[in-house]
């Protein structure tokens, strides 16, 4: 079995996502975007927020298995389930990455 080896601020999102707000919000750049579900959220207070709704609203685990770069961007594939309508299903996460930080993120299916 081989172990997907991931940028280090991509993996530390992934990690602070099992973790607090505040946590996943310090993987940003202060002016990053997080695009999920139609909404755009920008900003690190924005970014806080959407991730509190979110933990607040679903319990998720969210498992990286494939990555790719294409057009300056991480993407990488993953398998999410929990207790949301529609689950379990593969997403796709779309990272720009900027000074060692996630600069803007689009969660698509």
């Amino acid at each position: 079995m081989t172990t997907l080896k991931l940028p280090d601020p991509i993996a530390d999102y992934f990690t602070a996502d099992r973790q607090h707000p505040e946590a996943l919000a310090r993987c940003f750049t202060a002016h990053a975007t997080v695009k999920d579900e139609g909404h755009t959220h920008a900003g690190l207070d924005a970014i806080q927020a959407w991730k509190t709704a979110a933990s607040a609203q679903y319990n998720y685990t969210a498992e990286p298995f494939a990555l790719e770069q294409k057009d300056g961007h991480h993407v990488v594939s993953c398998h999410v389930a929990g207790d949301f309508p529609g689950s379990p299903v593969d997403l796709r996460y779309r990272f720009r990455l900027e000074g060692g930080r996630i600069a803007a993120l689009e969660i698509t299916a």
